[in-house]
């Protein structure tokens, strides 16, 4: 299925040696990174790795294997812990916060590896996404007063909403290790965003699925952008969908940025090209 071409956004910059989309210049960044680095004893795997996120923007973080992507999200997300640099989350450090404190800030993500409960129903895992946000003490719970059922009537309503993003709703008591490999991708990302985020990472989101998969769930990442009115930061192989969904695109190589612009910029870029999209032949 071929990908519809739409019109490039312009990135415009930002006070610091980034851009974001124009569309996002009257409001800060909901994410700006500085000189972020991590060393593993004597290997620096991320290094002076800067980069700002707009509002609303889909941006992608591309390069060969073993470049530091997923590294990257780990730092982002408190896996590992920064040796040097700054995060900021929409205006506020995330120094000293562990994963949990960071996903509860507005940072969610999608893991390359897909991390479900198998034996778990598909609404459950959805629910769990969504534990952040039930308003009932422990005595409500163990008791089943009224305040529970109102939390769980509310739950079992929401999770059936964002399944529906991707016509999931249907598949609510089916055992999530039992749906196929694509379903179980889609089934990551609304748990994502059942912690509410404020940037989503979804990391390899397209692997495993096919051409028409991949081709819906673009869309379907657009529509959640404009629908939740949040920004989306992904790590993908498939060019294809790379240059036709984000709008700013960063080039990783042994761990640290090589280039940074819009999709024709990094496919014009001869560092790029020669690094990570295949050096011309000449002739």
């Amino acid at each position: 299925m071929a990908f519809e071409k739409r019109a490039e956004t312009k990135l415009v910059e930002v006070p610091s040696p980034n851009k974001i989309p124009e569309r996002d210049i009257g409001y800060a960044p909901i994410l700006e990174v500085a000189h972020l680095g991590i060393d593993f004893g004597g290997l620096t795997a991320v290094d002076d790795f800067n980069i700002a996120i707009g509002r609303t923007e889909i941006a992608g973080l591309i390069g060969p294997n073993g470049a530091g992507k997923t590294t990257v999200f780990n730092l982002l997300t408190k896996v590992y812990e920064p040796t040097r640099g700054t995060i900021m989350l929409d205006g506020k450090s995330t120094h000293g916060m562990n994963t949990v404190q960071v996903n509860r800030a507005g940072i969610a993500r999608t893991f390359q590896n897909i991390r479900l409960f198998d034996k778990l129903t598909v609404e459950d895992n959805v629910r769990i996404g969504l534990s952040n946000h039930m308003n009932y003490n422990t005595f409500e719970g163990v008791f089943r007063l009224p305040a529970y059922w109102k939390e769980e009537k509310k739950a079992h309503e929401r999770a059936l909403e964002l399944l529906s993003i991707f016509d999931m709703q249907d598949l609510a008591n089916v055992p999530a290790g039992s749906l196929p490999y694509g379903a179980q991708r889609r089934l990551e990302i609304v748990r994502a965003l059942a912690t509410e985020p404020k940037l989503l990472l979804l990391d390899e989101p397209a692997a495993g699925m096919n051409p028409s998969e991949t081709a819906d769930l673009m869309e379907n990442i657009r529509k959640i952008r404009d629908e939740f009115q949040i920004a989306v930061m992904l790590i993908e192989h498939d060019m294809s969908l790379v240059m036709n969904l984000c709008e700013g695109i960063a080039v990783l190589n042994f761990g640290k940025i090589i280039a940074k612009g819009t999709p024709s910029e990094i496919q014009n870029n001869p560092e790029v090209i020669e690094a990570y999209l295949g050096k011309q032949k000449e002739g």
